[in-house]
């Protein structure tokens, strides 16, 4: 019987396992060590390095989640209770969570048909009504790397750097995607990075945050590991958190970073295989890069369907009320209330998905819109309905390093067999 193949599972190498014995024998098995630091210098070696040109000098922190480098960012740059912060609404609720931890509010810029990911036009015209509206500018910019695509990140410094608004770049799915052959995560005032056991590489939970230089990491630092001034007992002045990562969660990274260059190419040629099975099906089109300056990462591999494209089954799409996770997602709790939404896939790309969910197969539908979500139902946006229609059509195939050319394969075969 085949094993099920997932979306996408970080593949250890084989080296970790020497790191994290390295923790033990030492004991640093607390939220720093030796590991930390050697992980922290691999992902600055990894990141500085440009395609034709000298490397940049940034610094990184690693963290304990991706979510918890966005929260940091945001503290950096200053937000708080009653502040306006400009986010992606295409994307995984982290993006936007922590805006809401700090009391201010998200304010939701919809995609660009091309990369899926921010519009800069919509997002020059969000700036301008906010601060007509509100009287001060928004206190940041959070553009996300959506499946792995590169944001257009040339036109949004452009633009951030003419109101003077400091940029946080999501990279969390965008791990070693590059756009004019430097590394995402480089260009804004800071980067972030995660290593999550779905992520490009993993340490099992854990994130890192790019920062412009020392000073800056610093700064990460301190608020990263409670806020604790330089007394011999605990004086806090400020509010910190405990965010740091764990030595030996470090050591798992500093082992995938040996891999980190197989598991991308590994990607990009399953994308390429995809591509080339599918291109010939009439009504599914792969997302692939819109243009030379980007070079995604395909951490996973997207497809949308035409409306018009008949799925076996799809009379029968959303009948029954879903009642535990979809595809093993961690973390659901809560049965769903009612079978549909106002805001879903059409019926043959849920058709679709539980088709391929029969066969073994985990898939899944795009990130439904953050101002889509009812717990944002009160925040600004500025909409164009491209995320909407996206949405729509979109689904997710597996492309992670356990996802063989022979899996690949009998992938394409069942979205073959379920077409009517």
């Amino acid at each position: 019987m085949r094993n099920r193949i997932y979306l996408c599972l970080a593949h250890m190498s084989g080296n970790e396992m020497a790191f994290i014995k390295e923790a033990f024998d030492t004991n640093w098995v607390v939220p720093m060590g030796p590991n930390v630091n050697g992980f922290e210098k691999d992902l600055e070696t990894f990141v500085n390095k440009r395609e034709g040109a000298d490397p940049l000098h940034k610094a990184v922190v690693g963290l304990s989640a991706g979510t918890a480098a966005v929260h940091l960012a945001l503290i950096a740059c200053g937000v708080g209770p009653g502040d306006e912060v400009l986010v992606q609404s295409f994307t995984f609720c982290a993006s936007s969570h922590p805006i809401a931890y700090l009391g201010a509010t998200p304010v939701f810029i919809d995609s660009e048909r091309d990369s899926w990911n921010m519009d800069p036009e919509l997002l020059e015209v969000a700036i301008k009504e906010r601060i007509e509206k509100t009287g001060k500018k928004p206190k940041a910019i959070v553009p996300v790397a959506l499946y792995g695509m590169p944001y257009r990140i040339d036109k949004i410094m452009e633009i951030a750097d003419r109101y003077g608004i400091p940029v946080i770049e999501d990279a969390a799915e965008g791990f070693g995607s590059r756009y004019d052959g430097r590394v995402l995560g480089t260009f804004g005032k800071y980067g972030v990075l995660s290593f999550n056991g779905n992520k490009m590489i993993t340490t099992s939970g854990g994130g890192a945050l790019v920062c412009e230089n020392e000073a800056d990491k610093n700064e990460i630092l301190f608020y990263a590991t409670q806020a604790r001034e330089s007394y011999p007992y605990y004086q806090h002045e400020h509010i910190g958190y405990n965010y740091r990562m764990s030595n030996v969660c470090a050591g798992i990274g500093r082992g995938q970073m040996t891999v980190i260059d197989e598991h991308i190419a590994h990607h990009k040629h399953v994308q390429e295989l995809y591509c080339e099975l599918l291109k010939d099906v009439e009504g599914i089109t792969m997302h692939c890069n819109p243009a030379a300056e980007y070079d995604s990462n395909f951490w996973l591999c997207t497809a949308t369907l035409d409306p018009d494209l008949k799925i076996k089954g799809q009379e029968n799409a959303y009948k029954r009320v879903v009642t535990g996770a979809v595809g093993g997602a961690a973390g659901v709790t809560h049965a769903a209330k009612t079978a549909t939404t106002e805001c879903q896939p059409n019926a043959n790309v849920e058709a679709l998905r539980v088709a391929l969910d029969a066969a073994g197969v985990e898939a899944r539908p795009l990130w439904k819109p953050m101002h889509k979500q009812p717990v944002y139902k009160d925040a600004p946006a500025y909409v164009n309905g491209v995320s909407e229609a996206l949405f729509a059509v979109g689904i997710c195939l597996p492309a992670g390093p356990y996802v063989t050319d022979e899996d690949v394969r009998y992938i394409v075969e069942q979205i073959k067999k379920n077409i009517e």
